[in-house]
């Protein structure tokens, strides 16, 4: 199912974010369940991120909550059959495009935060994703590198890096169908690393010699996939 567009609506452009504004509710049509999608939202060739209108799902009344004798379809009740909202693993979309076996990774010593993007982004094509290129100036999403099927963000403060961080590098991979991978100096948060789990995020901690290590086993199965 897609989310219904509005029409006769224009895109706006996405000058502040907050997390109520990244989510939509859209009745499926199918089972009248209303659930929390992505907002859809495009990239535009200027760098200004547009939000798409969408025509929000409307609350079931109490007749939508009967259920017809024989019947099946807009008639079921919300909370049949039992279903959890909360966002599951998903697969990991993998490129097929990294020589195997892969030569010695070459990584690139840190000195600044620019560095440390940097070796990100080598490790990333390393690993095997064609096409990933660093963003001149970090935008406000936080994505600091872009590839055909990856997404990720490089967080070289000396504070963990958070929950938010997680569910926002996810929340960017899903809306462009690719992964969304962390890299971290200074290591996570206990409540972002197990998100990570749930949504299968791959996590990887740096140190100052540039070198990237998996601290999940999303990031182990990307390591070690066979790309």
């Amino acid at each position: 199912m897609s989310p219904p567009l509005g029409a006769g609506a224009h895109p706006e452009p996405v000058v502040r974010r907050s997390w109520a504004d990244e989510w939509v509710v859209v009745r499926c049509p199918a089972c009248g369940l209303d659930g929390h999608w992505p907002q859809p939202e495009l990239d535009c060739p200027c760098g200004t991120m547009l939000r798409i209108p969408v025509v929000p799902g409307a609350n079931p009344g109490p007749a939508d909550r009967d259920v017809p004798a024989g019947g099946t379809g807009p008639g079921l009740p919300r909370d049949w059959p039992p279903h959890d909202w909360s966002p599951h693993p998903s697969h990991i979309p993998l490129p097929r495009t990294a020589a195997a076996p892969r030569p010695s990774f070459r990584p690139l010593t840190i000195r600044t935060a620019r560095d440390a993007v940097t070796a990100a982004g080598l490790y990333l094509r390393w690993l095997g994703f064609h096409g990933v290129v660093a963003a001149e100036q970090r935008p406000e999403s936080g994505i600091d590198l872009r590839g055909p099927d990856v997404v990720a963000q490089v967080d070289p403060t000396t504070s963990r890096t958070s929950l938010r961080a997680v569910e926002c590098v996810w929340l960017y991979g899903l809306h462009d169908a690719a992964a969304g991978v962390l890299f971290s100096l200074a290591g996570y948060a206990e409540d972002a690393r197990a998100r990570a789990d749930e949504l299968g995020v791959p996590l990887f901690v740096m140190d100052l010699t540039g070198t990237p290590q998996p601290v999940n086993a999303a990031a182990d199965e990307l390591v070690s996939s066979d790309l």
